[in-house]
């Protein structure tokens, strides 16, 4: 295998902060890795230093001769020129129109644009997809990608996900998507303290690996092992599409998580919920919204109900963050009615950032709204969120106007938890934080007891905080998807957006067809009666599944005994896929 680039003892300083401290490492030709660590701990800086772009203070770069280095940067500097000269260069129609490979990345990333438009008039998001389809369309040896999947909504990632797992260069990729990282890394790199470490697999390889580590480290690393196990535990036991091809070791992941329980008690939480909300949350009634050039909510009739945790998905425009602000009461529907329960007390994040005081400190910031917090069982001090936010130390000190915008989102967010609202609607809370940050949010989350309605393109932070998956398909209408984000993408590349399907029993139906239903009210209940045997099947099966993994991890030296169990948990699990197969049917059903 041909080595590509080298690091050799490199050592790189910004005054006494050390981002480099004499490492050494190299990439090889199809290698494919992901770059993780703390926001400003040198991800962006090493992988510069790797380009070729930023100079080391010591140590030698070694690439190899006519190394071809393609490099998305995050502050990119873009020509004036239209959108067409930009991406594909000196090049004539016929010659890249005829090219199947870049006409699949003009639709993947800039699919319905005027090639003929200034590059003057594109907003940063739109110049930054624009400069990834450039890099794209070129032969590389080596790309090394910054944040690429920002701006891109989930669509957009999926698409990047499937080129770059077809094409032969190797890759580096610094990104906090952690199901990106999952879908075309191999091996990864964590940066942080001046040094490197180097984990084979993806990312969930990496947290097994670290979740091993860090349960022989010292004792100061206890919390960071807990968050890593529950993680992993998320991980084994979440959607079949993840766990049906685990990248790692499942013995030893198993024997990790044997006494780990599920991340959140969504039982003990909607009772706990239904106590602070009572019955009604909010309830949306024949809703319509529209605009100029489209109709974004045709006659929505939606009920949120107490500790119900909703992801909201869909194409850019649909409609998504408009759906929020109508449930927080912020813009008023065209025609229908929003019926908010008494006793909400509802909070929205939205993406644009309300300025704080810039002389302010995040401390105190935090300690305006309140100085402590219960958060299911656990109390935690202002100062101890604002660590789990990342702000440690001398940070929690800092002006507020020294501050870069994700840190103020942060804090946002946080100032927002800090009020204990019931009802939390979160516009993609996940920009600018770095993974470390996520799992702490998602800790935090999974102990928190009220109705939750998610908007981000995020997948694994969708996936892992929300249990419902609801989509606006661009048609006006919104679809409740059991087969979650891989069900959206499937619905959107066969273009059956027009297609609903009605809500779940926590949810009530989100669309009724125009035309006469094809299935009775009697098929319909029946319908409706065996989905809820199903689901309570499941929960039977799923409290089984959690013994049998105890009994196992108790019977490690009786080899008979674990093969009965294990053969019960085989059952168990041909039995549950079946019941899945009936429930969508059922589901179905209702929808004809």
């Amino acid at each position: 295998m041909t080595n590509l680039v080298n690091l050799q003892d490199v050592s790189l300083a910004y005054g006494p902060l050390v981002l480099l401290d004499e490492v050494s490492l190299g990439v090889d030709e199809g290698e494919r890795i992901g770059v993780v660590g703390r926001n400003g701990g040198g991800k962006s800086t090493m992988i510069s230093v790797l380009a070729g772009r930023t100079e080391p203070d010591s140590g030698r770069v070694v690439h190899n001769r006519g190394l071809r280095v393609g490099f998305l940067h995050q502050r990119d500097d873009f020509p004036d020129s239209t959108v067409g000269e930009f991406v594909l260069g000196d090049r004539a129609e016929h010659e890249w129109a005829g090219d199947a490979r870049i006409r699949d990345i003009l639709r993947g990333l800039l699919g319905g644009w005027d090639l003929n438009t200034p590059m003057s008039g594109l907003s940063g998001g739109e110049r930054r997809r624009s400069g990834l389809a450039r890099l794209l369309v070129d032969d590389h040896d080596l790309i090394i990608l910054d944040e690429p999947t920002n701006h891109l909504d989930i669509e957009g990632i999926a698409w990047l996900a499937e080129h770059l797992r077809g094409r032969p260069e190797a890759l580096v990729v610094v990104t906090h998507d952690r199901w990106f990282l999952d879908a075309v890394t191999t091996r990864t790199w964590e940066v942080g303290r001046g040094t490197v470490e180097r984990y084979e697999g993806g990312y969930a390889a990496y947290v097994l690996a670290k979740a091993e580590r860090d349960r022989q480290a010292a004792a100061e690393e206890d919390r960071r092992q807990n968050l890593m196990r529950k993680e992993l535990a998320w991980l084994r036991r979440g959607a079949p599409a993840r766990t049906s091809k685990p990248k790692f070791r499942i013995e030893a992941a198993n024997q990790l998580i044997a006494n780990e329980p599920p991340p959140r008690d969504s039982v003990e939480l909607v009772r706990f919920a239904s106590s602070r909300l009572g019955k009604t949350v909010i309830d949306l009634k024949n809703v319509s919204v529209a605009i100029p050039d489209r109709t974004l909510l045709d006659e929505l009739t939606w009920q949120l109900g107490p500790g119900d945790r909703v992801g909201l998905v869909g194409v850019n425009g649909a409609g998504k963050s408009t759906l929020l602000k109508i449930l927080a009461e912020e813009r008023a529907p065209d025609s229908g009615s929003v019926r908010t329960g008494r006793t909400v007390k509802l909070a929205h994040l939205s993406q644009n950032v309300v300025e704080l005081d810039p002389t302010a400190r995040p401390l105190q910031a935090v300690m305006d709204v309140r100085e402590h917090i219960t958060i299911g069982k656990r109390d935690y001090t202002a100062s101890q969120m604002l660590e789990k936010f990342g702000f440690r130390g001398e940070r929690q000190w800092t002006p507020i106007g020294d501050l870069s915008g994700g840190e103020r989102r942060r804090l946002q967010l946080l100032r927002l938890l800090m009020d204990e609202p019931n009802v939390l609607l979160l516009d993609e809370p996940t920009n600018d934080l770095d993974i470390e940050t996520l799992t702490e949010l998602e800790d935090l989350l999974d102990g928190w007891p009220g109705s939750l309605v998610l908007v981000s393109h995020d997948r694994y932070f969708l996936e892992r905080i929300t249990d419902r998956v609801l989509a606006l398909m661009g048609d006006g209408t919104l679809a409740f998807l059991p087969g979650g984000v891989d069900e959206y993408l499937e619905r959107r590349e066969a273009g059956a957006g027009e297609v609903t399907v009605p809500l779940g029993a926590s949810e009530t139906a989100v669309q009724e067809p125009a035309a006469a239903p094809a299935v009775s009210q009697a098929e319909r209940r029946a319908a409706q009666k065996e989905m809820q045997r199903v689901e309570r099947r499941m929960d039977k099966i799923a409290k089984r599944e959690e013994r049998l993994h105890e009994l196992m991890a108790a019977a490690a030296e009786d080899y008979t005994r674990l093969a009965e169990l294990d053969a019960e948990a085989k059952t168990l699990a041909s039995e549950k896929e079946e019941l899945e197969m009936v429930w969508l049917e059922q589901a179905e059903l209702i929808g004809d």
